[in-house]
Protein backbone atom coordinates (compact mmCIF):
# COMPACT_ATOMS: atom_id res chain seq x y z
CA UNK A 1 0.00 0.00 0.00
CA UNK A 2 1.27 3.12 -1.00
CA UNK A 3 1.11 5.59 2.07
CA UNK A 4 2.30 8.61 0.12
CA UNK A 5 -0.52 8.09 -2.65
CA UNK A 6 -2.96 7.31 -0.07
CA UNK A 7 -1.90 10.71 2.57
CA UNK A 8 -2.62 13.01 -0.83
CA UNK A 9 -5.88 11.60 -1.33
CA UNK A 10 -6.67 12.01 1.69
CA UNK A 11 -5.35 15.56 2.04
CA UNK A 12 -7.96 16.01 -0.96
CA UNK A 13 -10.82 14.80 0.53
CA UNK A 14 -10.20 16.43 3.93
CA UNK A 15 -9.27 19.59 2.58
CA UNK A 16 -10.68 20.76 -0.76
CA UNK A 17 -13.47 17.73 -1.90
CA UNK A 18 -15.25 15.59 0.61
CA UNK A 19 -17.48 15.00 -2.02
CA UNK A 20 -14.84 13.16 -3.88
CA UNK A 21 -15.99 10.07 -1.62
CA UNK A 22 -19.60 11.08 -0.90
CA UNK A 23 -18.85 12.52 2.81
CA UNK A 24 -19.59 16.01 4.41
CA UNK A 25 -17.37 17.69 6.98
CA UNK A 26 -18.87 19.26 9.62
CA UNK A 27 -18.29 23.86 10.25
CA UNK A 28 -14.85 22.89 12.28
CA UNK A 29 -13.33 20.62 8.81
CA UNK A 30 -14.03 17.31 11.17
CA UNK A 31 -14.92 13.96 9.00
CA UNK A 32 -16.49 10.74 10.75
CA UNK A 33 -13.48 8.64 10.66
CA UNK A 34 -15.82 5.66 9.73
CA UNK A 35 -17.25 7.25 6.94
CA UNK A 36 -13.98 8.26 5.73
CA UNK A 37 -12.82 4.93 5.83
CA UNK A 38 -15.25 3.75 4.11
CA UNK A 39 -15.19 6.08 1.22
CA UNK A 40 -11.57 5.55 0.77
CA UNK A 41 -12.25 2.34 0.53
CA UNK A 42 -13.91 2.84 -2.31
CA UNK A 43 -10.57 3.19 -4.34
CA UNK A 44 -7.69 2.04 -1.99
CA UNK A 45 -9.37 -1.37 -0.56
CA UNK A 46 -6.69 -2.19 1.96
CA UNK A 47 -7.24 1.36 4.07
CA UNK A 48 -7.64 0.60 7.41
CA UNK A 49 -8.22 2.27 10.80
CA UNK A 50 -4.30 0.78 12.01
CA UNK A 51 -2.99 2.43 8.52
CA UNK A 52 -5.33 5.54 8.98
CA UNK A 53 -3.33 6.08 12.11
CA UNK A 54 0.15 5.32 11.04
CA UNK A 55 -0.41 8.02 7.98
CA UNK A 56 -1.35 10.59 10.77
CA UNK A 57 0.97 9.64 13.03
CA UNK A 58 4.45 9.75 10.36
CA UNK A 59 2.88 12.51 8.15
CA UNK A 60 6.48 14.84 8.50
CA UNK A 61 3.98 17.44 7.54
CA UNK A 62 1.65 17.09 10.38
CA UNK A 63 -1.58 17.62 7.91
CA UNK A 64 -4.25 15.89 9.99
CA UNK A 65 -5.44 15.43 13.64
CA UNK A 66 -7.77 13.29 15.26
CA UNK A 67 -10.25 14.27 18.27
CA UNK A 68 -9.68 12.69 21.51
CA UNK A 69 -11.63 9.77 21.09
CA UNK A 70 -10.38 9.05 17.23
CA UNK A 71 -14.00 9.46 15.77
CA UNK A 72 -13.51 12.33 13.55
CA UNK A 73 -10.29 13.92 12.08
CA UNK A 74 -9.60 16.76 10.14
CA UNK A 75 -6.85 18.59 8.04
CA UNK A 76 -4.69 20.77 9.98
CA UNK A 77 -4.87 23.55 7.98
CA UNK A 78 -4.89 24.10 3.96
CA UNK A 79 -8.50 23.77 3.09
CA UNK A 80 -9.64 25.23 0.30
CA UNK A 81 -13.57 25.02 1.34
CA UNK A 82 -14.95 27.06 4.09
CA UNK A 83 -14.33 25.53 7.60
CA UNK A 84 -13.51 27.25 10.86
CA UNK A 85 -10.42 25.88 12.36
CA UNK A 86 -11.41 27.63 15.96
CA UNK A 87 -7.90 28.96 15.60
CA UNK A 88 -7.76 31.68 17.91
CA UNK A 89 -5.88 35.33 16.81
CA UNK A 90 -2.11 34.60 18.83
CA UNK A 91 0.83 37.07 18.38
CA UNK A 92 3.54 36.07 15.82
CA UNK A 93 7.59 36.19 16.11
CA UNK A 94 8.81 39.11 14.74
CA UNK A 95 9.83 37.56 11.45
CA UNK A 96 8.36 34.75 9.39
CA UNK A 97 9.18 33.72 6.46
CA UNK A 98 7.58 32.33 3.57
CA UNK A 99 8.54 30.22 0.65
CA UNK A 100 7.49 30.36 -3.08
CA UNK A 101 8.69 29.48 -6.71
CA UNK A 102 10.50 31.93 -8.80
CA UNK A 103 7.77 31.97 -11.31
CA UNK A 104 5.56 33.75 -8.32
CA UNK A 105 8.10 36.82 -7.63
CA UNK A 106 6.62 39.39 -9.99
CA UNK A 107 3.00 38.95 -8.74
CA UNK A 108 4.10 38.89 -4.83
CA UNK A 109 6.55 41.85 -5.79
CA UNK A 110 3.47 43.50 -6.91
CA UNK A 111 0.32 42.34 -5.17
CA UNK A 112 1.79 40.75 -2.03
CA UNK A 113 1.36 37.30 -0.62
CA UNK A 114 -2.52 36.64 -1.34
CA UNK A 115 -4.53 33.73 -0.06
CA UNK A 116 -5.61 32.80 -3.65
CA UNK A 117 -8.22 29.84 -3.52
CA UNK A 118 -7.04 29.29 -0.02
CA UNK A 119 -8.51 30.30 3.77
CA UNK A 120 -4.98 31.81 4.52
CA UNK A 121 -1.36 32.57 3.36
CA UNK A 122 0.93 29.69 4.98
CA UNK A 123 4.17 31.26 6.48
CA UNK A 124 7.23 29.54 8.60
CA UNK A 125 8.55 30.62 12.05
CA UNK A 126 12.07 28.77 10.27
CA UNK A 127 13.89 29.95 7.10
CA UNK A 128 14.72 26.03 6.36
CA UNK A 129 11.27 25.04 5.90
CA UNK A 130 10.45 27.88 3.94
CA UNK A 131 12.98 26.67 1.73
CA UNK A 132 11.87 23.09 1.59
CA UNK A 133 8.03 24.42 0.36
CA UNK A 134 10.01 26.90 -1.78
CA UNK A 135 11.53 23.97 -3.71
CA UNK A 136 8.68 22.63 -4.73
CA UNK A 137 7.38 25.36 -6.49
CA UNK A 138 10.60 25.43 -8.99
CA UNK A 139 13.83 27.38 -8.33
CA UNK A 140 12.75 28.51 -4.46
CA UNK A 141 12.81 32.10 -3.29
CA UNK A 142 11.95 33.34 0.11
CA UNK A 143 10.27 36.11 1.32
CA UNK A 144 10.67 37.52 4.99
CA UNK A 145 7.67 39.20 6.26
CA UNK A 146 8.24 41.44 9.11
CA UNK A 147 5.05 40.15 11.05
CA UNK A 148 6.21 42.42 14.04
CA UNK A 149 5.10 45.25 12.46
CA UNK A 150 1.87 43.85 10.86
CA UNK A 151 0.78 42.64 14.11
CA UNK A 152 1.63 46.06 15.47
CA UNK A 153 -0.67 47.55 12.30
CA UNK A 154 -3.66 45.23 13.38
CA UNK A 155 -3.16 42.38 11.11
CA UNK A 156 -4.53 39.24 12.42
CA UNK A 157 -2.36 35.57 13.04
CA UNK A 158 -2.88 32.42 13.81
CA UNK A 159 -0.67 29.21 14.80
CA UNK A 160 -2.18 25.65 13.44
CA UNK A 161 -1.89 22.80 15.05
CA UNK A 162 1.35 21.38 13.34
CA UNK A 163 3.31 24.68 13.57
CA UNK A 164 2.20 26.22 10.46
CA UNK A 165 1.49 30.05 10.82
CA UNK A 166 -1.38 31.71 8.93
CA UNK A 167 -2.38 34.96 8.08
CA UNK A 168 -5.25 36.18 5.72
CA UNK A 169 -2.70 38.18 3.27
CA UNK A 170 0.61 40.28 3.53
CA UNK A 171 1.27 43.45 1.55
CA UNK A 172 3.96 44.46 -0.08
CA UNK A 173 4.95 46.38 2.18
CA UNK A 174 5.96 44.04 5.07
CA UNK A 175 7.99 42.07 2.67
CA UNK A 176 11.17 41.42 1.59
CA UNK A 177 13.46 39.09 -0.23
CA UNK A 178 16.16 36.89 1.36
CA UNK A 179 19.38 36.03 -0.67
CA UNK A 180 19.39 32.38 -0.69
Amino acid sequence: MNKEQIGKYLSLILRHKPETIGIELDSHGWASVDELIDGVKKTYPEISFAFLEEIVSSDNKQRYSFNDDKTKIRANQGHSIGVDLELKPVCPPDILYHGTGEKYVNSIDSEGLIKKSRQYVHLSADIDIAKKVGIRHGKPVIYLIDSKKMYEDGYRFYLSENGVWLTNDVPVQYLKKVNN
